[in-house]
Order: C-alpha cells, then structure tokens, then sequence
C-alpha cells in the first residue's frame, strides 16, 4: 500500500514538472501558474479528502446501514465471524460489520483508514444469496479494503480535479489571449471558455476514473476468490447477473457497491464496474495465488 501511494505521488510530481517546463515555453508567468496551481489543488483535494474522511459516516447515514455492535442472532455471527476471518487473512484490523435495508443483492465498502473500515450487506443480499455466495462476496468487499481501494481513489479523484481546473484556465487564457488580441486581464469570454473546457475535461477526467474503479473491481473479484475460494466467487457474480437490478445505492457510495455495470458505447467509459460476463469471464481465465488480495492480481 505504501509503495503504491509513493509511486502515485511521484508519477504526479513528474507530470505537473513535465506541465511547468511546458508552460514556461509557452510564456505563462510562474508565479501565476505557482499560485494556480495551488489554488487548484486545495480546491482538487479538498473535496475529495473530506469526502473520504466522512465516507464511513455517509455511508451509514444515506443507506441507513446499522452497525452490528452485538451480534442477535445466528445470522449476524455468522457475517461477523466471516468478516474477521477474512480481515485476519488479509492482514487488515477488523472492520466494523453493518445490513441495510435494501432489496436487491448489493454490499459495499468503505472508510478512510483499512484498519477502521466499513463493510455493509443488503437485506436482499441475505435473502437471495447462499452461505457460500455471501462468503464471496464478503471476501470481495475486504480485499477492497486490503487493497486501499478508497483512498487511492480519492487521490487519484484528487489529481483529476486539480488538472482539471488548472488546464482549463491555462487554456482559457491561451484562447482568450488569442482572440481579444492585446486587452490586458482575461475578458468575459475567458470566464465561458474555463467554464466550458471545465465540462469537457472533467468528462474525460470521470472516464479515466471510471477505468480505474473497473480496475479495482477484477482485483476485488481475485482477492474474493483467494479468501473464499474462486468457485464460490464465480458461483456469487453468476447469483449477481441472474438478479441484475438498477442499485438504489445512494450516488456517494454507489461506485464501491459490488453490482456489476451495463453499458455500451461511450456509456461503457462511465461505468464504475465491469460487465459481470467480463468479471466472471476473468475469474474462470485467470491464475490465482496467495498474492492476489496483497497486490490485487489478475493476471
């Protein structure tokens, strides 16, 4: 986990370097591309911290999630025992276990810390699903945690916001200059264009964040199987895309819930998961090893 953090943050010190060397070129000031930047980045991060500081509250909050503080029936020992059993093999602090009520076969995880996380079950999981089926996809959501699944994707979401607002006003300036020619300061034109290239580059900034939640979801899938055995995984997705409903997960925790994605086209590069064929698909193809929930490999 630490290695990956270091690795994604000196990939983006390289490419915010790589974008000053290019500006100078270009003329822009650097003091102003300076306070830009950093302008960018509270506004870029901040959001997207908060929101991950929070998530575990929100979560229970928009979902009505009810932590299991004392197990009260055979039932909730059972996802408790599950939940540490997993949590233990993953070499993670125990999370804390919650149902909410919902009527189709969902679970999700979150919070920012993976020894302080959350793991939560639908009632329509409990419902539909086996003993086996529901072990799966426990051992889903725990490899999520493992994995730092949330925290990478709020820094990545991060670094999105932040690129998206700086080269949208870097290019707003650029366009600006051109066509009121020398007018000192930005014109009115200039707030339109950083207010439309903002639209157009957070489209492609959701896309990439899209790709890396899709990602993240095969990892999952393979962590599932180390933990609770790759037929039960497989047997839990094909449970999944027999029952394929519409999530009524709230939008702040729908991207870490376990149902699979529909989508063709340009849809396809807005989908948060992965076609449940591909997921199964990838499963029955794919090696697996004690490294998968540690790295998240599907190779």
């Amino acid at each position: 986990m630490l290695k990956r953090l270091v690795l994604f943050l000196l990939t983006n010190l390289a490419v915010l370097a790589l974008v000053s060397v290019v500006m100078s070129l270009l003329g822009v000031n650097a003091s102003q591309f300076g306070g830009l930047l950093v302008m960018a980045a509270l506004f870029g991060f901040g959001g997207s911290i908060v929101s991950l500081l929070m998530s575990k509250w929100v979560a229970k909050t928009f979902t009505g999630a009810q932590v299991i503080e004392t197990p009260r029936n055979e039932g909730e020992q059972w996802l408790v025992a599950t939940v540490r059993r997993h949590a233990e093999k993953a070499g993670i602090g125990m999370p804390d276990v919650a149902v909410y009520d919902a009527p189709e076969i969902n679970a999700f995880a979150t919070g920012a810390n993976r020894n302080h996380a959350l793991v939560a079950v639908s009632t329509g999981l409990l419902r539909a699903m086996d003993r086996d089926e529901a072990e799966a996809v426990l051992g889903h959501e725990v490899s999520h945690v493992a994995n730092g699944d949330m925290v990478t994707m709020a820094l990545l979401q991060g670094v999105l916001n932040t690129f998206v607002i700086v080269l949208a006003r870097i290019v707003g300036r650029v366009v600006d200059g051109f066509l009121g020619g020398n007018r000192e300061g930005p014109g009115f034109g200039y707030y339109i264009i950083v207010f439309v290239l903002e639209m157009v580059f957070g489209l492609f900034a959701s896309m990439i964040a899209m790709w890396f939640s899709r990602h993240r979801e095969f990892r999952a899938d393979a962590g599932g199987a180390t933990l609770a055995g790759r037929d039960k995984m497989i047997a839990a997705l094909e449970r999944l895309a027999q029952t394929y409903g519409a999530s009524t997960l709230p939008k702040q925790v729908a991207a870490f819930g376990i149902s699979g994605g529909v989508g063709r086209g340009v849809q396809r590069l807005l989908m948060s998961h992965p076609p449940l064929d591909e997921r199964i698909a990838a499963l029955r193809n794919a090696p697996l090893d004690g490294r998968a929930v540690r790295e998240g490999v599907v190779a």
